[in-house]
């Protein structure tokens, strides 16, 4: 296989980790003691012209663990009646292992070792992601313990923009604030932020890298 083939493929676009992006609503900002009471991870692949995109999103809405603290102004905030019974919720435990067998199936399709969790502000959603993980006794996860992408970080070097519905804004997605704090909608936003911001970056020649033969050295002196 080519060089340029293997350019076009997800498994040496991340040296072999395979990118889902997360969102976490909770109820407080301690992992270790309040509840996860949403997720949603959007499955991203890549196209014939090496352009990443969503390939599908799951979504669930999540049982506050036994013991779980429950932050007033957190729900408030997200709008969300951890109780009420049309949520349909799942245990985190369910809602872990449906992700997790979603993603092993795309590693095997993809050929890539590893999942890395895409998320704005990343080091929020994945300190309630591994702690869930844990809680479920989940020995076998697909997911790096730590090493993320955070899109807060990626969106402001690419577009001079932090907050997401801003960063957004500045890469032409459509946001609407009124649907916001949702695990489904920001996750599916956050997607395409991630997804425009690489692909913007090859669109710019940032990849594939360019690699010096000893014809182009020779060429260059």
């Amino acid at each position: 296989m080519s060089d340029e083939i293997n350019c076009l493929s997800l498994k040496s676009r991340f040296r072999g980790y395979y990118p889902v992006v997360i969102d976490i609503e909770t109820a407080g900002f301690n992992c270790h003691t309040d509840a996860m009471l949403e997720i949603a991870a959007s499955l991203i692949a890549m196209n014939d012209q090496g352009d990443l995109y969503i390939k599908e999103t799951l979504h669930f809405n999540v049982e506050p663990f036994e013991g779980a603290n429950l932050e007033k102004a957190a729900l408030e905030f997200n709008g969300i009646d951890p109780f009420n019974p049309l949520r349909a919720a799942v245990s985190e435990k369910d809602a872990l292992q449906a992700i997790f067998k979603a993603v092993r199936k795309e590693l095997k399709h993809t050929g890539c070792h590893r999942a890395l969790l895409v998320a704005h502000n990343a080091a929020f959603d994945n300190g309630f992601f591994q702690q869930a993980t844990a809680r479920a006794a989940l020995k076998r996860t697909p997911f790096h313990p730590f090493a993320t992408f955070d899109t807060a970080t990626l969106a402001g070097l690419a577009l001079g923009q932090t907050v997401l519905a801003k960063a957004c804004q500045q890469a032409g997605i459509e946001f609407n604030n009124k649907e916001a704090h949702s695990a489904l909608y920001d996750t599916e936003r956050t997607a395409e932020l991630f997804c425009f911001i690489v692909n913007r970056y090859k669109a710019l020649g940032g990849w594939p890298l360019a690699i010096d033969t000893p014809e182009s050295t020779e060429d260059n002196k």
